[in-house]
């Protein structure tokens, strides 16, 4: 059993940078593949970035590439998403997820975070 706790959303402006936490608890964090996923108000949840177990991959939605930036400490049992040149359609509730295999478009995730709120004002 993994659980996950999201931190560090909040309102922001355009053009301005956030990084969102993940923490997570059990002994096994760095056996699982980890990701970021977003719900936009009114739309379907979204993947944006994933890290592979070891740290070694990263994998990134075409919409986050370039500016998002997931990372991951398998001693803290934590991974991270740098969010910069932030964009008003950046605006969902963020989600960390976990799953015990490797990141593919169809990968099923076994564990989700409550979520946390990012707001990029215009």
């Amino acid at each position: 059993q993994v659980q996950l706790v999201e931190s560090g959303g909040g309102l922001v402006q355009a053009g301005d940078s956030l990084r969102l936490s993940c923490a997570a608890s059990g002994r096994t964090f760095g056996t699982y593949t980890m990701a970021w996923f977003r719900q936009p108000p009114g739309k379907e949840r979204d993947f944006g970035a994933a890290i592979s177990s070891s740290g070694r991959k990263t994998y990134y939605s075409d919409s986050v590439k370039g500016r998002f930036t997931i990372s991951r400490d398998n001693i803290k049992n934590t991974v991270h998403l740098q969010m910069n040149s932030l964009k008003p359609e950046d605006t969902a509730v963020y989600y960390c997820a976990a799953a015990g295999r490797p990141w593919s478009p169809q990968t099923t995730n076994d564990y989700w975070g409550q979520g946390t709120q990012v707001t990029v004002s215009s």
